[in-house]
């Protein structure tokens, strides 16, 4: 088998129409980041988000005749699971239960990427701030926390998102900003 560590995704899932091994260096590349993803938009048991990653990596696998090289796989990968957690939870809940990191570096970290925080209350401290952002993030529309996780922990461009999310540029340039907005509101409300 040649290698394949170098290759770029689209060369691989080249590779991969002809040979199946090769799908196995996809999978290993974007399990963890996947899973990461999964977990950080709903708030699913381990089990539940394993079940999901495979789901994904089979429809992904199933329909790798259909990528566009001309996109990035990476943003073409992030759609399948964006939509296969979509669905999962609109067939499971009533509503979306979202955002189920534990770990409170997460919330911390979230608060650091986002730009012009400086406006944020001083007296947001380190022991409660992940317990202050877990729950406003609870409480944000769901568009707005999965923009602000693509963008900030997942690290997407407004293009990326764009493709994933299947929405215009400047409604993801706007969807982002009315998030941060919201976010640093409620966290200042919270702290007042």
């Amino acid at each position: 088998m040649q290698d394949l560590k170098n290759k770029t995704d689209a060369e691989i899932v080249k590779l991969s129409l002809d040979n199946d091994a090769c799908f196995e260096e996809l999978v290993e590349r974007y399990e963890a980041k996947l899973m990461r993803y999964i977990l950080r938009i709903a708030s699913l048991g381990k089990e539940t988000a394993e079940d999901l990653l495979q789901e994904v990596f089979v429809k992904v696998y199933q329909n790798l005749n259909d990528f566009d090289s001309q996109f990035l796989f990476s943003s073409w990968i992030y759609k399948i699971t964006h939509n296969v957690v979509i669905s999962y939870i609109r067939k499971s809940y009533n509503g979306p239960k979202f955002i189920s990191i534990d770990d409170d570096e997460f919330y911390k970290n979230f608060i650091d990427l986002m730009p012009g925080n400086s406006d944020l209350p001083k007296e947001l401290d380190s022991k409660n701030i992940s317990k202050k952002v877990r729950a406003v993030l609870l409480e944000l529309p769901e568009g707005y926390r999965e923009v602000l996780v693509l963008y900030y922990l997942e690290e997407k461009s407004y293009k990326e998102i764009s493709d994933i999310l299947e929405r215009p540029i400047n409604s993801v340039s706007v969807m982002i900003n009315r998030a941060k907005k919201q976010l640093k509101e409620k966290l200042n409300f919270l702290n007042s």
